[in-house]
């Protein structure tokens, strides 16, 4: 797998969708986002979960020599690795929703681009929620397969529509980007089916991380998590929404469409913007709330904004809560 591209200014500059829809090429447009990760991450998501010592395991090239145990060296002249809980009962899912209320998005890409011509993925003209979705799922899959890690994808709408075995070589990360590249954005969603088939694949103790606008009932949502649950596996849950479906910031009488199959209607966002944010309000709580009693992790991810300070908050937040655990 080719690193991800060298750049020579702040790489935070390339995590906005602004300058990510200048990119026509998916696995560019990742590689762009992985650059910009990686460069204002010093810690990624995934260390920390445990860092209890298992085992020991011989050295590979390309391996991070800061993890040598020198003292087994200096006893058995041989180059050995150390292991840690983490690395050897935890894999990494992603899950990704491509269901059609995903293909809503409020950025022109001609406005972000300058260019009239420049169309997002799958031929579209915004910046989408499944743009922004794909784009963190394929950043988070570069960062744990280049720590040696194991990471598998999994797409859904109303079930499973793609999906990667896991893996630990670096070479997953294509398949997983041209899996992410090639989702058609049509169906509706059914998380109780979905979660049910993807455990049904997993066999092992799992980090799920669930990327999706969650447009569902909050109970649905809490049935699927307490699946994941059941089964003694943890859960990172990001909501992706449009800023435009958090602020309302519609003022003229529009024509609202459906995306999974739901009426068209006329409405005047003056006369429901009130009661539409008071419900978007209590959604969120809701799911919020469902996410935090499986003891998971939440965040709310905003589509048109920087990549890179989102994903950096959380990791910050989620390192503080494993620390705190550990001195607890």
């Amino acid at each position: 797998m080719a690193d991800a591209p060298s750049v020579s200014r702040d790489a935070s500059l390339y995590l906005h969708p602004q300058t990510l829809a200048r990119l026509k090429s998916f696995e560019l447009r990742a590689k762009m986002i992985v650059e910009g990760v990686m460069s204002g991450m010093h810690r990624s998501p995934y260390q920390g979960f445990s860092v209890e010592f298992a085992q020991h395991r011989p050295y590979s090239p390309g391996d991070d020599i800061r993890r040598l145990d020198w003292k087994v060296y200096a006893r058995t002249d041989k180059l050995q690795i150390k292991q840690y809980q983490q690395e050897t009962n935890l894999d990494l899912v992603l899950m990704v929703d491509n269901s059609g209320s995903m293909a809503f998005g409020s950025l022109p890409f001609s406005k972000a681009s300058g260019q009239g011509s420049s169309k997002g993925s799958h031929d579209r003209d915004q910046w989408t929620k499944f743009d922004h979705a794909t784009g963190m799922a394929a950043a988070m899959a570069y960062i744990t397969l280049h720590q040696g890690d194991r990471v598998g994808l999994v797409t859904f709408a109303d079930e499973i529509t793609g999906m990667v075995d896991r893996s630990g070589q670096r070479s997953t990360w294509r398949p997983i980007v041209e899996t992410l590249s090639t989702q058609t954005l049509d169906k509706p969603t059914n998380y109780g089916r979905v979660i049910d088939q993807t455990l049904a694949k997993v066999t092992n103790r799992c980090l799920f991380v669930i990327i999706s606008d969650l447009f569902e009932d909050p109970e649905t949502i809490r049935s699927a998590l307490a699946r994941i649950r059941h089964r003694g596996h943890d859960a990172i849950v990001f909501q992706v929404l449009d800023e435009s479906e958090q602020q309302f910031t519609f003022k003229e009488p529009t024509i609202f469409e459906g995306l999974e199959g739901e009426a068209r209607l006329r409405v005047n966002p003056r006369a429901i913007r009130d009661g539409y944010l008071e419900v978007m309000r209590e959604h969120l709580q809701a799911i919020e709330r469902a996410t935090l009693s499986f003891g998971f992790d939440y965040q709310l991810v905003t589509s048109g904004k920087w990549l890179g300070p989102t994903l950096a908050k959380f990791v910050a937040q989620r390192n503080a809560k494993i620390k705190k655990g550990k001195m607890g």
